[in-house]
């Protein structure tokens, strides 16, 4: 009875034993191995191999302020219409707030932020911007004068209830 526990112990260590070491030539990749210079995979950026450092695409141009994008479904967050760069948002700071505040809006001119960004996870009405709602770039993302990097064929709802209209449904 003792010793199917020792056998239980041993077997793996005898398994593993038997393993060859590892050859730290096959570890380490050799700088000029030829198969580093392999096409990369065919992504959204251009690719490269895996030697080459390619340059980052330059950092595109933010959309006017003035323009305000259409909302693709009732309960979407709005977007970003001016460039982020440069704004802190920590946990101890929300430079967003001192344009986007009650108090600073009649000052900046910038939309307040939404009501419901006062209400905690249990429905309670806030004096200040729920814990849970302070970090904006959860939901708000910057837009950009950008090529699309996939053609969308993405349709608001308000699209969708127009063709439905049309067919009859």
């Amino acid at each position: 009875m003792k010793q199917l526990p020792l056998l239980a112990l041993l077997l793996p260590l005898a398994l593993w034993a038997q393993t060859p070491p590892l050859n730290p030539a096959h570890v380490m990749a050799d700088p000029d191995d030829s198969s580093l210079d392999a096409p990369a995979p065919s992504g959204l950026r251009p690719g490269g191999t895996l030697s080459q450092e390619l340059e980052a695409p330059p950092i595109a141009d933010p959309r006017s302020a003035l323009e305000r994008r259409p909302r693709n479904w009732p309960q979407q967050p709005p977007v970003i219409p001016h460039s982020i760069r440069g704004i802190q948002v920590t946990k101890n700071v929300n430079q967003c707030l001192g344009c986007h505040s009650r108090t600073a809006t009649h000052i900046s001119g910038a939309p307040m932020v939404s009501i419901t960004h006062f209400t905690d996870r249990d429905g309670q009405d806030l004096a200040a911007v729920s814990p849970r709602r302070y970090f904006c770039v959860k939901c708000h993302v910057p837009q950009a004068n950008t090529r699309p990097a996939k053609i969308s064929t993405f349709q608001s709802i308000d699209q969708v209830l127009e063709q439905a209209i049309q067919l009859g449904e």
